[in-house]
């Protein structure tokens, strides 16, 4: 046994580890064997201790995340000490034992708690919020409670924002209960969302963050108010007297008895409304008057009439004849004839059209034109104005004539000037000629077709040497 004990100690180096996990919520100080993992709260000294056995006398080295740690960092060599843990300091840690026989290592996870925080606000509600229906409201939960008032029939989402490391699980309460009233759970849970929510769901939501440093709970209550339609005021009376006279009850939206913005109630049934008649008594006596008859001419000046009478409208919606000196203690009598169309007669007038000899525009094709003015019936030339609401004649139309039967005629190409190289070239003849005499006439009259050309280049290839 003594044999074997010395050839132990004289052999490659050996490490005690440990594989415990060390979870660490409230003291200030941790130590541990390397090999363990530990979890701990945020502002903690950690003792990693790194006891190694061996002959010759192992050199220890500590690494963070496979990077070698300065002598400051540790005492001495089986010791390394991380003060004032911070998120920063989380990794992996590692000791490395090594002799002339051998190197050994083992490694330790050093993870940093922070207990769940209420976070100032929470993207993921923002952005389910703006795909959400119109009648959407959200609320953001707090530790003291937060209040909202919402109708029946919309819709709310409640966010819970915590942080936390690690990412705390989230449990939802109602009336400190777990939650079993429908509802959905969006953005990991962080988001309760309630559809169409009723008198039932009146009281106080929770969220319950937990992970392995802590607790927090937030809190929101909905206080479900009711809208409600109003019908206990008159709209004005539709009229002054006569028998046609209605007056509706005027249609109101309350909550808790006062008057809100009719859209609160828009989705509840409205109440029936009854008219009530009002001011149902004799009218005084006014004028009456007919429609205007047609006027007696188009233009030059016409006359159109009507009839004038006076007439008082009866609460019983009969129109009794008055005289018209009862009428004219109350207004003057509107007038029963008036001028009408005093504007002039006027009207297109159009010359014959002209010779069809060009330009030519196709075979055989050619436009001719006239002269097309705005006249007045006694001969006087006016304004094209006065007759813009008259159909105007056309001024230009197509016509066929032999002028125009013509086209292009290319002779054939003369002999190329080079029989090499860049500047050879060659001519023909390009005419306008008529199709039928087969003689040139102006090159205008072949414009509707494009010219051909009449040179190119020609034999463009490299000279040999010497040529």
């Amino acid at each position: 046994d003594l044999i074997n004990w010395c050839l132990f100690l004289t052999g490659k180096p050996l490490i005690k580890a440990s594989r415990a996990t060390v979870i660490n919520t409230e003291s200030p100080t941790v130590t541990a064997d390397i090999g363990s993992t530990v979890k701990t709260i945020q502002r903690a000294n950690v003792t990693f201790s790194c006891q190694v056995a061996g002959v010759p006398e192992a050199e220890v080295t500590w690494f963070k995340n496979k990077l070698k740690l300065s002598s400051a960092h540790h005492p001495h060599d089986g010791l390394l000490l991380i003060t004032s843990v911070s998120l920063s300091d989380q990794g992996l840690y590692t000791c490395k034992a090594a002799n002339r026989h051998g190197v050994v290592t083992e490694s330790s996870q050093l993870l940093v708690l922070e207990p769940p925080q209420p976070l100032p606000y929470l993207e993921d509600l923002t952005d389910v919020l703006s795909s959400a229906a119109a009648s959407t409201h959200s609320v953001l939960a707090s530790p003291s409670g937060t209040q909202m008032t919402i109708r029946p029939g919309s819709s709310v989402l409640i966010g819970c924002a915590v942080g936390g490391h690690p990412a705390p699980n989230i449990t939802w309460l109602y009336s400190d209960k777990p939650l079993s009233l429908q509802h959905t759970l969006l953005a990991a849970g962080q988001i309760l969302q309630i559809i169409n929510v009723t008198e039932v769901h009146n009281g106080e939501f929770s969220c319950l963050a937990q992970n392995e440093a802590g607790s927090l709970t937030q809190k929101a209550s909905l206080a479900i108010q009711e809208y409600r339609w109003s019908v206990d005021k008159l709209m004005a009376c539709s009229a002054s007297c006569g028998h046609k006279g209605m007056q509706l009850p005027q249609l109101r939206c309350l909550l808790d008895g006062a008057e809100v913005n009719l859209s609160h109630c828009k989705e509840m049934p409205k109440p029936a409304l009854q008219p009530i008649a009002c001011n149902r008594r004799d009218c005084p006596s006014r004028w009456m008057v007919t429609s205007w008859s047609p006027c007696t001419r188009s233009c030059g000046g016409g006359i159109q009439m009507r009839r004038v009478t006076c007439q008082r409208l009866t609460a019983r919606g009969s129109s009794v004849p008055m005289s018209n000196e009862a009428c004219v203690q109350v207004s003057k009598r509107p007038m029963d004839t008036q001028n009408c169309n005093r504007q002039p007669c006027v009207e297109w007038v159009a010359s014959s059209w002209g010779q069809c000899n060009g330009p030519c525009i196709g075979p055989r094709l050619a436009i001719q034109h006239r002269r097309v003015f705005c006249q007045a019936k006694d001969g006087t030339s006016v304004s094209s104005n006065r007759c813009s609401a008259l159909p105007r004649p056309l001024s230009t139309q197509n016509c066929w004539t032999d002028i125009c039967s013509v086209h292009w005629r290319v002779s054939l190409w003369t002999v190329c000037t080079a029989t090499c190289g860049n500047y050879g070239f060659q001519s023909r003849h390009v005419d306008c000629v008529h199709v039928r005499t087969n003689k040139p006439v102006l090159e205008h009259h072949c414009s509707w077709r494009p010219r051909p050309v009449n040179w190119q280049q020609c034999n463009i290839t490299p000279c040999e040497n010497g040529t």
